[in-house]
């Protein structure tokens, strides 16, 4: 075997090492084969485009080009010109299983099922990604050493999220793939420069036994050094044991065989479904023994766990769906009125929702398929890819109803859940609770507590109901919305419940449905636009109780009415209304707010719940699933220049200028550049035959900008018209914050393509092309320019 093939053989031994690593992430582990088919293709590709040989820059090419075709064929064939080229559809159809890939790395824990097709494509892609990198550097470029770049890359995202304790093991095993594409390439300059010494003996195989001694030297220090690596950390507390360190600390981390689901903010996918234009129908209900419908509100998910930024939900055991009849609620007591009804309830055929909604309290659930019972919030999961799409079932719920008088008596909670549900974070802003107990000052229980909360966001504090609002994060978001005084009812459901648990109340949040629109042939219709958030506060002897503090939406509570007829409350009896019915595209389910709220303890009685989405195929060929993850190759080579020259030069742009009046001149103009350049970015092109003034008018009305985004649209296009035509410009502040500003308008209002696009392939960078054509013309006028002189004979004088 030649020196340049056993190179190319271990830089793919030690890609494969290295991705090794993530074995302990997904399940089952059989991906790595998979791995290891399409590396070889890959390397296979780039020894042959060597061996011609090619350039170095083709050879790169060769294998992109190759790798982008197979995974084409492969996994977007669909979608390709003849089954084979991408186009912009194929490119789409990438763009929407990165978008399913990135979603379902934020919703599951370790270890994640590899039956998600989005994970897969992750995973597969960024395994081949790094492969390229490493036999570029290894072996095209003849560099090893750099190659453990991309190595220690792969190595440390496993690392880094890996919760088990044979964390050592893994890095032996990358560390022993990167030492032996060390001692590869050693070997392979040795042996080129012949003999070490000419009397040196040969041994039995034919090679000079001095060309060995170097590399025998450098396996011994390799093994040094591995062992260094591992036993030193061990003495040094500070970093926590070191590799050999064997508690976890990654999420989901337990002791069952996986099933955890990691949970993120849902504030953006809830605001995005409170948004679409069209209402599009999820669920169709219809109930028995329960005719008011007005508080029939679907619940999906409770999240209890606030670290200052969001709400979560806490890790929790799953364990099979009880037969017959659920337990009896935490807390509700007998005295307390109830009514059973049953409710049968059917998803969209496109609503594919792996958390079960329904009405709160169940108790007791008749469904086909594979699901998992939650105890704790009393709610069912998917389990093995199970899903809600196009399914119909019958949930039997309680219609609990409390009177004020028992709530305002409800004893002391029972310490466990007060300190569980009462927690608060340290970074939470002393604002909250000082607002808390200037809204409650007066009430003599935790009941009227919490109806002059409710009260206070849905009346009488002027707080507004506006879906448009920027989804805050950090430990500020609460104070921001406080003072602000807009947000939707994810703002107000986290702010009353944070202030609840500051007034030592114990509260929760529901994520799920309000209550839908009846119908005329007795059915309630429930809509996208009627997702929604809500607080649910625990009272002993009823349990957990909903309030309601979003105004306009859902429905008061008829327990925190009072009971005087000139109340100022809204009507109970109203349920939420739906917005506007303007025509757009809907997401779908897995986008809708609890795709990104799925946490369940590590340690469940069974195996995680798959992806809530699918793809439409009956599921690939066999030879697509060898070849299935070379399609993230194409995704993520997609060009990253036109991003990080979007990101520096709106660094640029908008960093702060200087004390003169030149350069707030040019950093007017700059801020002024970067705004057109943005809007163009979100497809309004620029247009320089207009004024600042002409063009601020045009992106407002094609960006479909409310009125303070547009404001600070015209406030940047008014200071650009004072640097070019005022004698002395009047100065401008906040003008990066305007910028800012009309950023977040395009985004809000552009489709997701456009905001894909608007990232990773801005149009505005089309000015590098135009710079460096200008630059050419330039050089090629300067060297017209000069032939003259260079051809006129030796003796002529100008």
């Amino acid at each position: 075997m030649s020196g340049r093939a056993r190179l190319t053989l271990c830089a793919w031994a030690a890609t494969l090492m290295a991705a090794s690593a993530l074995l302990p992430l997904v399940e089952p582990a059989s991906w790595i084969l998979q791995a290891a088919f399409l590396l070889a293709v890959q390397s296979g590709v780039g020894a042959a485009a060597r061996r011609v040989p090619l350039a170095r820059v083709l050879t790169v090419a060769a294998q992109s080009v190759v790798t982008v075709l197979l995974l084409t064929l492969a996994f977007a064939r669909r979608q390709a010109l003849f089954g084979l080229i991408p186009g912009p559809d194929a490119l789409r159809h990438f763009a929407d299983l990165l978008q399913q890939g990135a979603d379902d790395i934020a919703r599951y824990a370790i270890p994640a099922p590899l039956s998600s097709d989005g994970i897969r494509l992750m995973l597969l892609g960024g395994v081949l990604v790094i492969g390229l990198l490493v036999d570029t550097l290894a072996v095209t470029l003849r560099t090893a050493a750099p190659a453990g770049l991309p190595l220690l890359a792969l190595y440390s995202v496993a690392a880094g999220l890996s919760d088990g304790g044979a964390d050592w093991l893994w890095f032996l095993v990358a560390a022993g793939g990167y030492l032996m594409l060390l001692l590869a390439e050693g070997r392979e300059r040795l042996s080129q420069w012949g003999r070490v010494f000419g009397g040196a003996p040969r041994t039995p195989g034919g090679e000079p036994s001095g060309a060995l001694a170097p590399v025998r030297t450098g396996r011994r220090i390799g093994v040094v050094a591995l062992g260094i690596a591992l036993v030193v950390p061990l003495g040094l507390p500070a970093m926590h044991g070191g590799l050999l360190d064997a508690a976890g600390r990654g999420v989901g981390s337990g002791t069952g065989g996986g099933g955890t689901i990691s949970a993120v903010n849902p504030l953006v996918s809830l605001r995005d479904s409170l948004n679409v234009d069209q209402d599009r129908q999820v669920l169709t209900l219809r109930t028995k023994n329960n005719n008011d419908v007005s508080d029939l509100y679907i619940r999906i998910v409770s999240l209890d766990d606030f670290d200052g930024t969001t709400w979560k939900p806490s890790k929790r055991r799953i364990e099979p769906v009880p037969d017959g009849q659920f337990p009896t609620p935490v807390g509700l007591g007998p005295a307390v009125k109830r009514d059973q009804y049953e409710t049968t309830i059917t998803a969209a055929d496109w609503y594919a929702q792996d958390w079960l909604p329904m009405p709160y309290p169940p108790s007791g659930v008749t469904i086909q398929g594979n699901w998992r019972y939650e105890p704790v919030g009393m709610t069912l999961v998917g389990d093995h890819g199970q899903n809600t799409r196009g399914l119909t079932y019958q949930v039997r719920s309680l219609d609990v109803q409390p009177t004020p008088e028992q709530l305002a008596s409800a004893p002391k909670p029972p310490p466990a859940i007060e300190r569980e549900y009462t927690q608060l974070p340290d970074s939470l802003p002393p604002v909250v609770g000082r607002t808390a107990r200037q809204v409650t000052e007066g009430a003599t229980n935790p009941y009227d507590k919490a109806v002059k909360l409710q009260d206070y966001f849905a009346v009488t504090g002027g707080f507004q109901y506006d879906t448009r609002v920027e989804v805050g994060s950090g430990s500020e978001g609460i104070a921001r919305f406080l003072r602000d005084k807009q947000g939707f009812c994810v703002h107000f459901s986290f702010a009353m419940a944070a202030m609840a648990r500051e007034l030592g109340i114990p509260a929760r949040v529901a994520v799920g449905f309000a209550p839908g629109t009846p119908q005329g042939d007795g059915s309630v219709a429930v809509g996208l636009r009627d997702a929604h958030a809500w607080p649910e506060l625990y009272f002993e002897g009823v349990g957990w109780t909903r309030f309601e503090p979003t105004p306009t939406r859902g429905s008061i509570p008829s327990y925190t009415v009072p009971d005087s007829p000139g109340g100022s409350l809204p009507n109970p009896a109203q349920p939420s209304q739906s917005a506007s019915q303007a025509p757009s595209a809907a997401p779908s389910a897995s986008e809708s707010c609890t795709v990104e709220q799925r946490k369940l303890d590590g340690g469940c009685a069974g195996e995680s719940p798959q992806a809530a989405l699918s793809t439409d195929d009956d599921g690939p060929e066999w030879y697509a699933l060898l070849l299935w993850v070379l399609g993230g190759l194409a995704v993520l080579l997609v060009p990253l220049a036109p991003m990080l020259w979007r990101l520096r030069t709106r660094a640029v742009r908008l960093g702060a200028h200087g004390r003169t009046d030149a350069d707030a001149a040019v950093h007017t103009l700059a801020v002024w550049q970067e705004l057109t350049d943005t809007a163009w970015d979100f497809g309004i092109a620029p247009d320089e035959s207009l004024t600042p003034r002409k063009a601020a008018d045009r992106i407002v009305r094609l960006g479909d900008l409310d009125a303070v985004t547009a404001a600070s649209v015209h406030r940047v296009a008014d200071a650009v018209e004072q640097v070019l035509y005022a004698p002395r410009p009047r100065p401008a502040a906040g003008l990066t914050e305007d910028v800012h500003r009309a950023t977040a308008g395009l985004r809000t209002t552009a489709g997701r393509a456009a905001r894909l696009r608007a990232v990773l392939a801005p149009r505005s960078t089309v000015r590098v092309v135009w710079t460096a054509s200008a630059w050419w013309s330039g050089i090629r006028e300067r060297a017209l320019a000069l032939r003259p002189r260079w051809t006129r004979p030796s003796g002529q004088r100008g």
